[in-house]
Formats: structure tokens, sequence, C-alpha cells
């Protein structure tokens, strides 16, 4: 990504180079020595529960307009992760949410974001479509549209669930096994 001005002065005198003391070439403004720092965009948001089912949101907005994801999006400056996480799910299912605990972290360097969700609990099934959705819905393992979700981090995270959520009820079935006496 090329930067044309200075943010810190205002000068059109943008070099690429290797700042001293660092490895990487940046954006230096030869006119003030300001380096021009380009770092990942964070996308924060939630995996919300309800009993067995998940909610998803089927996308209003482009990339991926009409495909289904997990309510996310830019943490704005000045809010925590958890609560630029709330935001969200607030904000694309109108869903106020109980978060447990950070869930995943994935990197998509080709275009500079970091993905961090959080799992979290709907205390009500109560949502509907934000602005930026055309739908929220709440689905079972078997009913999640695979075929149809918009980005591969939300699949991901979604299949880790339910790959978790499998691999702990079976440990409890192992340790506490149904004993049946004649």
């Amino acid at each position: 990504m090329a930067l044309n001005f200075c943010s810190h002065c205002g000068a059109a005198a943008l070099e690429l180079r290797i700042p001293d003391g660092d490895l990487k070439p940046r954006h230096v403004c030869r006119q003030c020595g300001h380096i021009h720092y380009l770092n990942p965009k964070s996308v924060v948001g939630t995996l919300p529960r309800w009993k067995d089912q998940v909610l998803l949101c089927r996308r209003a907005i482009e990339p991926r307009y009409g495909l289904w994801t997990l309510p996310a999006g830019f943490l704005e400056i000045g809010e925590s992760i958890d609560e630029g996480a709330r935001r969200e799910t607030l904000e694309e299912a109108n869903a106020a949410v109980v978060l447990d605990r950070l869930y995943t972290v994935m990197t998509v360097p080709k275009i500079g974001q970091l993905h961090l969700m959080f799992l979290a609990d709907l205390p009500h099934p109560e949502f509907s479509a934000g602005a930026e959705s055309l739908e929220a819905r709440l689905f079972s393992e078997s009913d999640v549209p695979w075929e149809a979700m918009a980005f591969r981090t939300v699949s991901r995270t979604l299949r880790c669930f339910f790959w978790d959520r499998q691999r702990i009820r079976q440990k409890a079935l192992d340790e506490f096994p149904l004993r049946v006496s004649s």
C-alpha cells in the first residue's frame, strides 16, 4: 500500500525505506522524518449461542453480500475488544450477549486483518436483522449453510466450536458412562 502524504506534517514527501533500527521498509517523510507504520485492522465479533444453536447473520453489505457470517466488524478507536464484539453483535443482530471468553484469534495477512471471536451466550432468543444484515437466524449444527458462508475465518471458528462441543460431550460420556443394573 502506498501512502502519498505525511499524516504528521502534511507534506507530499514520503519515501519507502528501512528506517534505522528497523527491519522492514516503511513510508518515511523526507520533510519531518515521521515513520508511518501500516498495521493490521482488528475485526471483533461473537459466536452467540442459544441452547444447542448458534446465531448467524446474512450480510446486507459488501463484501460477500447475501452470505452468512457471525456478527462481527472492525474495532473502533477507544473501545476494548470485548466492547467492540458486543457492539457489533448489537448492530448486526440487535442482540445483547453475555461474553464467555475469547475463542479464536486468526490472522488474514493478505488483507491486513486480525480476527478475534468471542464465545457468547444469548440470555434470551431475542434478535433481528440490524442495518448491515438481511436476516439473523439461529442454526443447529446440521442446518448451518456451510456452502453460503461469507468468510473462511467464520467457517473455521464454527467448525472448531462444533468439534470442541462434540469432544466435550464425548469426554463427559467417557468419564460418566451410563450404567444400567439389572
